[in-house]
């Protein structure tokens, strides 16, 4: 076989991309949803600069087999990082699992060759992605560190979670739960892929509504985020790799979740829920897991986070890896990141003993 590999900087060549770069995403089975072409150009169009994409293709003849979707960055040092951003939460790259050792060989040479003055940055590599192939078969000055943390369960129907809960009577108390959302009437509508743009609108305007008064990650309120959700979970969800979900009472949508899902992966992206919901008391954690065990299969993700409520069902943490690639010419790259890596993990460690300092002081 002879591969060819190229470099695209052009968006319109990214957007042309989609068939081709479907099947190899069906072919790539560590591939997350967000791995998707949907998902990616969708969040090019929105967070993408002029100039600064970096698509790095393998092809057999015309067929797409390898695919490293990246941007340029300046800072903190000059690098190579994933197309995603922080609001996606695994990254990695695309490779055509029928051909081998010989894809994976021809990305990492084409990521070397293309790769003159910046690091490569993968971020949030979850343990066994494609990118580590990349990383074994690297050359030159190279490092793994730590990024996030998931958690992850097990893609079971939703009385094997309970049963999974350390103590009966924490499993009666999700039982009773359980039985209060059927009491109250809530019922589940999975929508349509006409229906989408409209349900994730109100997921929004409920999500906001959610956090009225508290803390918010702000990124989900602005509308360079509401315009790549709209964009990109519709084809998702024609394709199968997102499901959106609307909770009723009556006639109202009380509640709309959005799940991306992946042959071997699960995850529950983003909800809005109206506060009348816990005014009823209805657990909405609860309501939102027994939905996603509708859809899950291989791994039910939590996502990133660690968050106490996610442990109430005893998931196993699994740590997202940060690979850095660099060239002879660009280790002092890889040394400016790893002391940067190290300054921030100082700096949140400080900031939690000074809180749990300060906490303790209080009466």
């Amino acid at each position: 076989m002879t591969y060819t590999a190229e470099l695209v900087r052009d968006d319109t060549v990214f957007a042309d991309l989609a068939p081709n770069w479907a099947r190899l995403y069906g072919r790539c089975a560590t591939a997350t949803p967000f791995q998707s072409h949907a998902w990616l150009h969708s969040w090019w169009l929105s967070y993408g600069r002029p100039g600064r994409l970096r698509l790095f293709l393998v092809r057999d003849g015309g067929e797409l087999v390898a695919a490293a979707p990246l941007m340029r960055v300046h800072r903190p040092v000059p690098s190579l990082v994933p197309l995603g951003g922080a609001i996606s939460d695994y990254g990695d790259v695309l490779l055509d699992d029928e051909r081998g050792d010989e894809a994976a060989a021809a990305l990492t040479e084409g990521l070397a060759a293309a790769a003159r003055t910046a690091l490569v940055d993968l971020r949030e590599v979850r343990p066994g992605g494609a990118a580590e192939r990349i990383y074994d078969r690297w050359t030159g000055p190279r490092q793994a560190v730590a990024d996030s943390l998931c958690l992850e369960l097990p893609a079971v129907p939703m009385p094997e979670l309970v049963a999974r809960l350390p103590s009966a009577k924490a499993q009666q108390r999700v039982r009773a739960k359980l039985r209060k959302l059927t009491a109250l009437g809530v019922e589940r509508h999975v929508v349509a892929p006409d229906e989408v743009d409209k349900a994730l609108r109100r997921l929004l305007e409920l999500h906001e509504l959610q956090w009225q008064g508290r803390k918010v990650t702000s990124e989900h309120l602005r509308p360079r985020f509401r315009a790549h959700l709209v964009r990109a979970v519709e084809p998702m969800v024609r394709r199968g790799d997102a499901v959106v979900t609307e909770f009723r009472l009556a006639d109202d949508v009380v509640a709309v979740d959005l799940t991306l899902l992946s042959g071997r992966l699960t995850g529950g992206y983003l909800y809005g829920a109206h506060p009348c919901l816990r005014e009823r008391k209805a657990d909405v954690a609860v309501m939102l897991l027994e939905a996603c065990t509708e859809h899950a299969q291989g791994t039910l993700s939590l996502l990133r986070g660690d968050e106490p409520y996610k442990h109430h069902w005893r998931p196993e943490p699994v740590v997202n890896r940060r690979l850095l690639l660099a060239r002879r010419r660009t280790a002092p790259l890889l040394t400016a990141a790893l002391c940067d890596v190290a300054a921030r993990r100082r700096g949140k460690e400080l900031v939690r003993r000074w809180r749990e300092r300060d906490g303790g002081g209080r009466s």
